[in-house]
């Protein structure tokens, strides 16, 4: 099956508070850029694309409602009729109505793009592979922060990034990258005539 050809976009958490420099360091600065294009793509295509949002309830977080961490990045702001699904947990699942939605317009396969690999982009992942959805993780049009461990060791966000694909891979998700994902929907339009 040629996932991006019948696949929704689901783009998650690209918000502004994500880039507070409390986050720690960050790797592949370039995903905003990487989902704009596949945004882009996926909006000429008329291909469905669904967003959320993280409402945090978390007395020190910068993703809580009314501040402005919470805001959508613009590379990645909703457009007129393009759903908003908004949560305050991990998982994209919990707490809306995703999975009724999908359900309801026959979505069965989601390319997923968004912030962080390591929390809210895995855990949505993991729980729509088992609710039975067919997903492609968009591994440069993801990225993470740098995490610490109980005994004190930081890991660099390439490596918890990596990591956190090595463990999605195959058991929950494909994992693709932009550049082949724009070549499968460029593919899928109707020839243009010059």
């Amino acid at each position: 099956m040629n996932q991006s050809t019948d696949a929704a976009l689901l783009v998650i958490d690209v918000q502004k508070g994500l880039d507070d420099p409390g986050q720690g360091a960050r790797n592949n600065p370039d995903a905003e850029k990487r989902i704009a294009e596949l945004l882009a793509a996926w909006r000429a295509a008329g291909k469905p694309v669904i967003h959320v949002q993280h409402m945090s309830t978390e007395p020190q977080s910068k993703l809580r409602p009314g501040l402005p961490g919470n805001a959508i990045k613009e590379e990645a702001l909703p457009i007129a009729g393009e759903p908003l699904f908004q949560k305050n947990v991990n998982s994209a699942f919990i707490g809306t109505d995703l999975e009724s939605y999908l359900r309801a317009k026959g979505i069965q396969s989601l390319v997923v793009v968004g912030l962080t690999t390591a929390h809210c982009l895995s855990t949505s992942v993991r729980m729509a592979a088992n609710l039975g959805f067919d997903v492609t993780v968009v591994a440069d049009a993801t990225a993470t922060h740098a995490r610490r461990a109980v005994d004190g060791t930081t890991y660099s966000p390439e490596l918890i990034h990596n990591v956190e694909l090595a463990a999605l891979k195959d058991e929950f998700a494909t994992i693709r990258n932009t550049r082949e994902l724009l070549a499968e929907v460029d593919e899928s339009l109707p020839a243009r005539t010059v």
